[in-house]
Formats: structure tokens, C-alpha cells, sequence
């Protein structure tokens, strides 16, 4: 089995969710260090003090980076210095509006909707600038599926989502020969699903459940190994995987 020994690996937004899998999972396949990052000191520490619960080999470190600081952003990279693999998966979901309608789907101003791009686009552009990697890096950023399955409510999603793809190709090129990848999950069984609908959660994920070929919500372990097999596939680049139960196809 091909593994990450003797690797570097960076998650940003690692304290929970889908970070937090990549983070152990990293560690699984034997990653030297893994360090993730997020906003909040004591998550970080309670992320960082679950991942060393394993007893698996690897450093484990935690750092706290306010991602929607430019400037801090390149702090964070500097301090870093040459790193193998950076995976981004923060961003901020809000909640979603009343009914159980989905976030930044009432938007009313340019300044309202530009929360989306802050971390998940411009989070990950400046960091791209400033990171050093060692040879045979990479660069893993974090998607969706509405970019190309719009749905009703999420078109601000769409557009932003739409642009994360164009950011990832046009990354890949300008940084070759670190590779750029995206991943796009669908449905994926965290707590921001209870941010995102609230009370409403149950009654959301059993019809999407319905509705999708695998007829479930995927777990941030399955999701986990996209980013796995991003970071050893060392001919790949610029590109989109989708993990989606097989929402694409509907």
C-alpha cells in the first residue's frame, strides 16, 4: 500500500467535519506530521488532543489561523516552511434561513453574499501564493456539487462553487508543477448540517437520502480518502472529483 511517510501534511479547517477526517486519516497512512488549523483555540485543542487518542505515528499540531485574515493567512504560510501536502476545507456556513431554507439563499447585497468567497475562495488563493512546497506537492482545495447541479435556493453556492473549479485549473497551471485538485462532496454526515438546517436537519437529509442513488449521506472517513488519493496520485491535476453518493446523476 502506498502511504504518506515522511510527508507533510496541512489541514486547514481540521479541527471538525471533513477536515478532521482528512486529518486522521493522514495520520492512518503514516503521514510524518500532520498539522491542522482553524479559527478556534479550543477546538483546535480538543481536535489535536482526539487525533493523538489514536496512538497513531505522526506528529500532531494545531494552529489557530483566522482564515478571513489576508494577512494572517500569509503569516500562517511562512511560518510553515516546506510542506508536502495542503488541504483546505474551511469555510463558513452560516445557518440556513427560517423554514429550512438553504444559506445565502435571501441574499440582498454584494457585501451579504461576499462572506461565501472569503474563506473558501480567497482563503486558498492567498494561501497558494505564499505556501513553499517540497517536489511532488500539492494543493487540495474543497468544493460542491452545485456548480454543476444547481438546485433551488443554492445559486449563490453555484456561482461560487463554478468559481472554485476555475480557481483550482487556473492554480494548477500557474504553480505547475505542484498539482492543484479540487474536491466536490455532496451530502456528507457533519455538525454543519445542523448549522446549516437546524431543526429542520432530519426531515432534509432523509429526502435528499430518497432521492440519491446511494441512498445515504456520506461519512467524512469515505470523503477523507478523495483527498488521500489526491495527495499519492502524483499525475494529477487541475481537476474536480466529485464524492456524491451519486447526486450527479439525477
Amino acid at each position: 500500500m502506498s502511504t504518506l511517510q515522511n510527508k507533510t501534511i496541512v489541514v486547514v479547517g481540521g479541527s471538525s467535519g471533513i477536515g478532521f477526517g482528512v486529518a486522521l486519516a493522514s495520520l492512518q497512512y503514516l503521514a510524518a506530521t500532520v498539522i491542522i488549523a482553524s479559527s478556534n483555540k479550543g477546538r483546535v485543542e480538543g481536535a489535536v488532543s482526539r487525533l493523538k487518542a489514536y496512538n497513531l505515528p505522526g506528529e500532531v499540531r494545531g494552529e489557530v489561523l483566522d482564515a478571513k485574515d489576508s494577512s494572517a493567512v500569509k503569516a500562517f504560510a511562512a511560518a510553515l516552511g516546506l510542506v508536502d501536502h495542503v488541504v483546505w476545507t474551511g469555510g463558513e456556513v452560516p445557518k440556513g434561513e427560517e423554514g429550512g431554507g438553504l444559506p445565502y439563499s435571501n441574499v440582498q447585497s454584494a457585501e451579504e453574499g461576499q462572506a461565501i468567497f472569503t474563506l473558501g475562495f480567497w482563503g486558498p488563493f492567498i494561501l497558494a501564493r505564499n505556501v513553499k512546497f517540497n517536489p511532488g506537492g500539492s494543493l487540495i482545495l474543497t468544493g460542491g456539487v452545485a456548480g454543476h447541479r444547481p438546485f433551488p435556493g443554492g445559486y449563490l453556492a453555484s456561482g461560487a462553487v463554478s468559481a472554485l473549479e476555475g480557481l483550482t485549473r487556473g492554480l494548477a497551471l500557474e504553480f505547475s508543477p505542484i498539482r492543484v485538485n479540487l474536491v466536490c462532496p455532496g451530502m456528507i454526515n457533519t455538525e454543519i448540517l445542523d448549522k446549516m438546517f437546524g431543526e429542520h436537519k432530519d426531515s432534509i437529509v432523509k429526502a435528499y437520502n430518497e432521492k440519491i442513488l446511494l441512498k445515504r449521506a456520506g461519512e467524512p472517513s469515505e470523503i477523507a480518502e478523495a483527498y488521500i488519493f489526491l495527495m499519492k496520485c502524483g499525475y494529477i491535476t487541475g481537476q474536480p472529483i466529485y464524492v456524491e453518493g451519486g447526486f450527479m446523476l439525477l
